[in-house]
Protein backbone atom coordinates (compact mmCIF):
# COMPACT_ATOMS: atom_id res chain seq x y z
CA UNK A 1 0.00 0.00 0.00
CA UNK A 2 1.23 3.02 -1.03
CA UNK A 3 -1.41 5.44 -1.64
CA UNK A 4 -4.17 6.77 0.82
CA UNK A 5 -7.71 6.84 -0.87
CA UNK A 6 -10.63 8.53 1.18
CA UNK A 7 -14.55 7.94 1.00
CA UNK A 8 -16.22 11.06 0.40
CA UNK A 9 -19.46 10.32 2.49
CA UNK A 10 -16.82 11.07 5.27
CA UNK A 11 -16.78 14.92 4.49
CA UNK A 12 -19.98 15.28 2.61
CA UNK A 13 -21.42 18.35 3.90
CA UNK A 14 -18.33 20.15 2.50
CA UNK A 15 -19.01 19.00 -1.01
CA UNK A 16 -22.92 20.76 -1.90
CA UNK A 17 -21.33 23.07 -4.03
CA UNK A 18 -18.88 23.24 -6.81
CA UNK A 19 -17.05 25.90 -4.77
CA UNK A 20 -16.87 23.92 -1.68
CA UNK A 21 -16.18 20.66 -3.17
CA UNK A 22 -12.87 22.66 -4.89
CA UNK A 23 -11.59 23.78 -1.36
CA UNK A 24 -12.42 20.24 0.18
CA UNK A 25 -10.18 18.00 -2.51
CA UNK A 26 -7.57 20.91 -2.24
CA UNK A 27 -7.61 20.24 1.71
CA UNK A 28 -7.69 16.19 0.93
CA UNK A 29 -5.20 16.37 -1.18
CA UNK A 30 -2.65 18.45 1.56
CA UNK A 31 -3.68 15.33 4.25
CA UNK A 32 -2.21 12.71 2.09
CA UNK A 33 -5.25 11.65 0.39
CA UNK A 34 -4.62 10.52 -3.23
CA UNK A 35 -7.91 8.76 -4.67
CA UNK A 36 -11.45 9.14 -3.43
CA UNK A 37 -14.60 7.26 -3.78
CA UNK A 38 -17.71 8.78 -4.03
CA UNK A 39 -20.89 9.08 -2.63
CA UNK A 40 -22.93 10.64 -5.13
CA UNK A 41 -22.07 13.66 -6.93
CA UNK A 42 -24.17 15.82 -4.62
CA UNK A 43 -26.17 17.53 -7.71
CA UNK A 44 -23.65 18.68 -9.97
CA UNK A 45 -22.58 16.88 -13.24
CA UNK A 46 -20.22 13.79 -13.16
CA UNK A 47 -17.35 15.10 -15.32
CA UNK A 48 -17.73 18.49 -13.31
CA UNK A 49 -17.07 16.78 -10.00
CA UNK A 50 -14.15 14.19 -11.05
CA UNK A 51 -12.54 17.15 -12.78
CA UNK A 52 -12.55 19.06 -9.45
CA UNK A 53 -11.44 15.88 -7.93
CA UNK A 54 -8.48 15.37 -10.82
CA UNK A 55 -7.03 19.48 -10.87
CA UNK A 56 -6.61 18.60 -7.12
CA UNK A 57 -4.29 15.53 -7.77
CA UNK A 58 -6.88 12.97 -6.39
CA UNK A 59 -7.98 9.83 -8.69
CA UNK A 60 -11.76 8.63 -8.54
CA UNK A 61 -11.67 4.86 -7.92
CA UNK A 62 -15.06 4.22 -7.11
CA UNK A 63 -18.80 5.52 -6.44
CA UNK A 64 -21.48 4.74 -4.04
CA UNK A 65 -24.63 5.40 -6.39
CA UNK A 66 -28.56 4.51 -6.22
CA UNK A 67 -28.85 0.95 -7.10
CA UNK A 68 -32.48 1.70 -8.69
CA UNK A 69 -30.82 3.64 -11.09
CA UNK A 70 -28.09 1.40 -11.88
CA UNK A 71 -31.60 -1.43 -12.53
CA UNK A 72 -33.51 0.89 -14.58
CA UNK A 73 -30.90 3.44 -16.17
CA UNK A 74 -27.89 1.31 -16.48
CA UNK A 75 -26.48 3.58 -19.81
CA UNK A 76 -26.97 6.68 -17.76
CA UNK A 77 -25.23 5.31 -14.95
CA UNK A 78 -22.32 4.16 -17.52
CA UNK A 79 -22.02 7.33 -19.05
CA UNK A 80 -21.66 9.00 -15.85
CA UNK A 81 -18.83 6.66 -14.53
CA UNK A 82 -16.96 7.38 -17.81
CA UNK A 83 -17.40 11.08 -17.03
CA UNK A 84 -15.75 10.48 -13.23
CA UNK A 85 -12.97 8.36 -14.61
CA UNK A 86 -13.58 5.43 -12.52
CA UNK A 87 -14.35 1.54 -14.21
CA UNK A 88 -15.78 0.51 -10.47
CA UNK A 89 -19.65 1.12 -10.02
CA UNK A 90 -21.25 0.48 -6.58
CA UNK A 91 -23.65 0.87 -4.14
CA UNK A 92 -23.56 1.72 -0.28
CA UNK A 93 -25.98 -1.92 0.71
CA UNK A 94 -28.77 -3.75 0.78
CA UNK A 95 -30.86 -5.38 2.84
CA UNK A 96 -31.60 -3.37 6.17
CA UNK A 97 -34.49 -5.46 7.91
CA UNK A 98 -34.74 -8.03 5.49
CA UNK A 99 -34.81 -11.88 6.70
CA UNK A 100 -36.00 -13.54 3.89
CA UNK A 101 -33.63 -15.32 1.61
CA UNK A 102 -35.99 -14.84 -1.53
CA UNK A 103 -35.12 -11.11 -1.48
CA UNK A 104 -31.74 -11.51 -1.34
CA UNK A 105 -31.82 -14.04 -4.44
CA UNK A 106 -33.57 -11.49 -6.08
CA UNK A 107 -31.21 -8.67 -5.55
CA UNK A 108 -28.58 -10.73 -6.59
CA UNK A 109 -29.97 -11.74 -9.99
CA UNK A 110 -31.03 -7.91 -10.47
CA UNK A 111 -27.01 -7.67 -9.38
CA UNK A 112 -25.55 -9.92 -11.81
CA UNK A 113 -27.37 -8.63 -14.49
CA UNK A 114 -25.90 -5.11 -13.68
CA UNK A 115 -22.41 -6.54 -13.87
CA UNK A 116 -22.70 -8.57 -16.89
CA UNK A 117 -23.67 -5.45 -18.74
CA UNK A 118 -20.52 -3.33 -17.22
CA UNK A 119 -18.53 -6.17 -18.12
CA UNK A 120 -19.20 -4.96 -22.00
CA UNK A 121 -18.06 -1.67 -20.96
CA UNK A 122 -14.64 -2.74 -18.79
CA UNK A 123 -16.47 -1.94 -15.82
CA UNK A 124 -17.46 -3.73 -12.59
CA UNK A 125 -19.83 -3.66 -10.15
CA UNK A 126 -19.09 -3.53 -6.53
CA UNK A 127 -20.86 -4.17 -3.36
CA UNK A 128 -20.21 -2.56 -0.10
CA UNK A 129 -21.33 -4.16 3.55
CA UNK A 130 -22.04 -3.01 6.75
CA UNK A 131 -23.58 -5.65 9.35
CA UNK A 132 -26.95 -6.80 8.24
CA UNK A 133 -25.29 -9.02 5.86
CA UNK A 134 -23.61 -11.67 8.70
CA UNK A 135 -27.17 -11.82 10.16
CA UNK A 136 -28.15 -15.34 9.63
CA UNK A 137 -31.86 -15.78 6.96
CA UNK A 138 -35.08 -18.11 6.90
CA UNK A 139 -32.26 -19.87 4.66
CA UNK A 140 -29.96 -20.95 7.58
CA UNK A 141 -27.78 -18.84 5.45
CA UNK A 142 -26.15 -14.86 5.84
CA UNK A 143 -26.41 -12.19 3.31
CA UNK A 144 -22.39 -12.52 2.93
CA UNK A 145 -22.57 -16.13 1.89
CA UNK A 146 -25.77 -15.95 -0.41
CA UNK A 147 -23.44 -13.28 -2.07
CA UNK A 148 -20.26 -15.09 -2.24
CA UNK A 149 -22.11 -18.24 -3.51
CA UNK A 150 -23.92 -16.70 -5.91
CA UNK A 151 -22.61 -12.80 -7.34
CA UNK A 152 -20.69 -13.25 -10.95
CA UNK A 153 -17.19 -12.63 -11.42
CA UNK A 154 -17.89 -9.47 -12.62
CA UNK A 155 -19.09 -8.20 -8.92
CA UNK A 156 -16.72 -7.22 -6.63
CA UNK A 157 -16.44 -6.43 -2.73
CA UNK A 158 -15.99 -3.12 -1.08
CA UNK A 159 -15.35 -4.40 2.32
CA UNK A 160 -15.30 -2.38 5.46
CA UNK A 161 -13.41 -3.39 8.03
CA UNK A 162 -15.88 -1.97 11.15
CA UNK A 163 -18.75 -3.62 9.93
CA UNK A 164 -16.97 -6.61 9.81
CA UNK A 165 -15.72 -6.21 13.21
CA UNK A 166 -19.08 -4.98 14.75
CA UNK A 167 -20.96 -7.82 13.39
CA UNK A 168 -18.51 -10.04 14.85
CA UNK A 169 -16.69 -11.12 12.28
CA UNK A 170 -12.75 -11.20 12.01
CA UNK A 171 -11.32 -8.68 9.46
CA UNK A 172 -8.39 -10.65 8.06
CA UNK A 173 -10.44 -14.18 7.85
CA UNK A 174 -13.13 -12.46 5.55
CA UNK A 175 -10.04 -10.60 3.57
CA UNK A 176 -8.83 -14.00 3.05
CA UNK A 177 -12.30 -15.19 2.18
CA UNK A 178 -13.06 -12.74 -0.53
CA UNK A 179 -9.21 -13.01 -2.00
CA UNK A 180 -9.31 -11.91 -5.20
CA UNK A 181 -13.18 -10.19 -4.91
CA UNK A 182 -12.02 -6.61 -3.08
CA UNK A 183 -11.02 -4.15 -4.92
CA UNK A 184 -11.67 -1.32 -2.38
CA UNK A 185 -11.15 -1.77 1.38
CA UNK A 186 -12.42 0.69 3.36
CA UNK A 187 -10.39 1.21 6.49
CA UNK A 188 -12.72 2.42 9.31
CA UNK A 189 -11.66 1.59 12.80
CA UNK A 190 -13.51 0.37 16.05
CA UNK A 191 -13.59 1.58 19.16
CA UNK A 192 -15.94 1.19 22.67
CA UNK A 193 -16.50 3.44 25.23
CA UNK A 194 -19.44 3.61 27.86
CA UNK A 195 -22.68 4.78 27.15
CA UNK A 196 -24.82 7.32 29.49
CA UNK A 197 -26.28 3.73 30.97
CA UNK A 198 -22.66 2.34 31.67
CA UNK A 199 -23.10 0.03 28.67
CA UNK A 200 -20.70 -0.51 26.55
CA UNK A 201 -20.85 0.91 22.88
CA UNK A 202 -18.67 0.47 19.84
CA UNK A 203 -18.41 3.68 17.75
CA UNK A 204 -16.62 4.55 14.21
CA UNK A 205 -13.13 6.41 14.96
CA UNK A 206 -10.34 7.75 13.43
CA UNK A 207 -7.81 5.27 11.96
CA UNK A 208 -4.93 4.36 14.61
CA UNK A 209 -7.83 5.52 17.54
CA UNK A 210 -9.41 1.93 17.58
CA UNK A 211 -9.04 -1.95 18.30
CA UNK A 212 -8.72 -3.03 14.56
CA UNK A 213 -5.50 -4.36 13.93
CA UNK A 214 -4.76 -2.84 10.52
CA UNK A 215 -0.97 -3.50 10.18
CA UNK A 216 -2.25 -7.15 9.84
CA UNK A 217 -5.17 -6.17 7.69
CA UNK A 218 -3.19 -4.32 5.29
CA UNK A 219 -0.66 -7.22 4.56
CA UNK A 220 -3.24 -9.80 4.08
CA UNK A 221 -5.45 -7.50 2.07
CA UNK A 222 -2.12 -6.73 -0.56
CA UNK A 223 -1.55 -10.39 -0.62
CA UNK A 224 -5.38 -11.20 -1.22
CA UNK A 225 -5.26 -8.99 -3.99
CA UNK A 226 -6.44 -5.56 -3.00
CA UNK A 227 -6.46 -2.16 -5.02
CA UNK A 228 -7.28 0.70 -3.10
CA UNK A 229 -7.65 1.63 0.17
CA UNK A 230 -10.10 4.32 1.40
CA UNK A 231 -10.22 5.59 4.79
CA UNK A 232 -13.84 6.22 5.91
CA UNK A 233 -14.93 7.67 8.95
CA UNK A 234 -19.09 8.33 8.56
CA UNK A 235 -19.36 10.34 11.63
CA UNK A 236 -16.33 12.84 11.03
CA UNK A 237 -16.68 16.13 12.82
CA UNK A 238 -17.87 19.30 10.46
CA UNK A 239 -14.37 20.62 11.43
CA UNK A 240 -13.15 17.03 9.33
CA UNK A 241 -8.78 17.99 9.28
CA UNK A 242 -8.01 17.07 12.51
CA UNK A 243 -9.92 13.92 12.26
CA UNK A 244 -8.66 12.52 8.54
CA UNK A 245 -5.24 13.98 9.51
CA UNK A 246 -4.57 11.74 12.05
CA UNK A 247 -5.91 8.54 9.80
CA UNK A 248 -3.61 9.91 7.03
CA UNK A 249 -0.52 10.29 9.75
CA UNK A 250 -1.33 7.01 10.98
CA UNK A 251 -1.40 5.09 7.43
CA UNK A 252 1.43 6.75 6.28
CA UNK A 253 3.55 5.83 9.66
CA UNK A 254 2.37 2.35 9.57
CA UNK A 255 3.38 1.54 5.65
CA UNK A 256 6.58 3.44 5.89
CA UNK A 257 5.63 6.13 3.05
Amino acid sequence: MNKIGIQLYSVRDHLTTEEDARATFKKLRELGYTEAQTAGCYGMDYGVFGKLANDAGIEIVGTHDPFESMVNDIEICIENHKKLGTTNMGIGGFGWGVSESAVVEQFIADANKVAKRLKEEGMKFTYHNHSQEFIKLDNGKTMMEMFMDGFDDNVSFVLDTYWVQNAGGDVCTWIEKLAGKIDILHLKDMAVKYDENNAVVSYITEVGNGNIDFKKAIETAEKCGVKYFCVEQDNCPFEFEPSLKASSDYLHTLCGF
